[in-house]
């Protein structure tokens, strides 16, 4: 009994030690557990504004190398892009960071360029070869995306060896400006499901935020296929543009005969791009039906003229074999019982008795009966015999 008595009391003793340190700990751990839950909460609403700060930064663009001369190479680092985003790099001239690209694509080393791949965090690495533009520097790296909203991005760099040029003025009359997004109206007629070229109308609202009228405006309508350079086309627009008023402008845009696919409309005024619209172009399905067409007419047709021809030339009596004497004279039979109830023509008159046309022979002549064994009641009398 002792034996399992101190056991037991030990184990209480065990407890109640276990209690009053609880008690001496509570007031030190309540406060540690009220803020746990505030601190937890204030680490996450920490890193959403993280995240919606690298969602609203603007892109940006590092290079390992400020100048490099032609033939040579410089990697582009690039963060804060939106990921899995296709991007193009282009080495262009007549270009700062403020300005912009000054004359578009036009002004870029557009051969030399690289497309890249943003990661999941909008991040990318990426080596550029070192080209020279078509125009003079200050020049710039020049980063945008291919697809999707537009964005990009320019870091200042330097072509060793190649020339440089001061940027045209900025305008002090008047400037410009997209008040309203642009859309292509219109859609496409029968003619171009057979390769007629796709035509719509660019709408946009402009207003003048200078402080000198626009007169006449004179645009520029590009349309790029893909990751290429657009094509820029003159559009004059007819009529004023007071100071602090705004006017809508109907632009026509049309593609070459047979176009489809992805394709890039932008619209630029005085070196200054203001309107980037993309259009989907279907593909030109009964073009594609008249060739299938085509290539099954045309082959059946030389085939029957082919049969036509050999027809023609080739010997009559291999055509039609002759018919030989022995086949030509021989006739078939007719069965007796078709040709004996016949009667020869002639007048109607009685046939004397005897005679071939008589009935009484002709029913002697069956072959299943006989003149002793034909019925006397079933044999036909002729008249005046008694």
């Amino acid at each position: 009994m002792t034996g399992q008595a101190g056991p037991a009391a030990f184990r209480r003793d065990g407890r109640r030690r276990t209690a009053a340190l609880l008690v001496v700990l509570l007031p030190v751990l309540l406060p540690a557990l009220l803020l746990l839950p505030a601190t937890g909460a204030g680490a996450v609403d920490t890193t959403a504004t993280a995240v919606t700060r690298a969602a609203d930064a603007k892109p940006v663009v590092t290079l390992s190398a400020r100048q490099a001369g032609k033939g040579g190479g410089i990697t582009v680092k690039g963060r804060g892009w939106r990921p899995n985003a296709l991007l193009m790099m282009l080495i262009c001239g007549r270009s700062t960071p403020e300005r912009g690209v000054i004359g578009g694509t036009n002004s870029c080393a557009n051969a030399d360029g690289r497309a890249v791949t943003t990661d999941a965090k909008g991040g990318f690495r990426k080596k550029l070869p070192v080209a020279e533009p078509p125009v003079p520097c200050p020049c710039v790296v020049h980063v945008a995306t291919v697809t999707g909203e537009r964005a990009d991005a320019d870091a200042v760099f330097v072509v060793a060896g190649h020339p440089t040029a001061p940027l045209p003025k900025e305008g002090t009359g008047g400037r410009l400006a997209v008040l309203a997004t642009a859309r292509l109206e219109g859609d496409s007629g029968i003619l171009t499901w057979f390769g007629a070229p796709p035509a719509r109308r660019l709408v946009l609202t402009v207003g003048n935020l200078g402080s000198a009228p626009v007169e006449d405006p004179v645009f520029e309508i590009g349309t790029a296929h893909g990751v290429f350079a657009p094509q820029w086309e003159e559009r004059p627009w007819r009529g004023t543009i007071a100071s602090g008023r705004k006017a809508r402008i109907e632009l026509p845009v049309e593609l070459a005969a047979g176009a489809h696919g992805d394709y890039q409309i932008s619209l630029r005024y005085g070196g200054k791009v203001l309107v980037e619209q993309p259009w989907g172009v279907g593909r030109p399905w009964g073009v594609t039906l008249f060739w299938v067409l085509l290539c099954l007419v045309v082959p059946a047709a030389v085939f029957r003229i082919g049969m036509a021809v050999v027809d023609k030339v080739r010997p009559r009596s291999s055509r039609t074999p002759a018919r030989t004497p022995a086949r030509a004279g021989r006739r078939r039979p007719r069965p007796a019982a078709a040709t004996a109830g016949r009667r020869a023509p002639g007048p109607a008159t009685n046939p004397p008795a005897g005679s071939v046309d008589d009935p009484a022979a002709t029913t002697a002549a069956l072959p299943w009966f006989t003149p002793d064994s034909a019925p006397s009641g079933n044999r036909p009398t002729t008249k005046g015999q008694s």
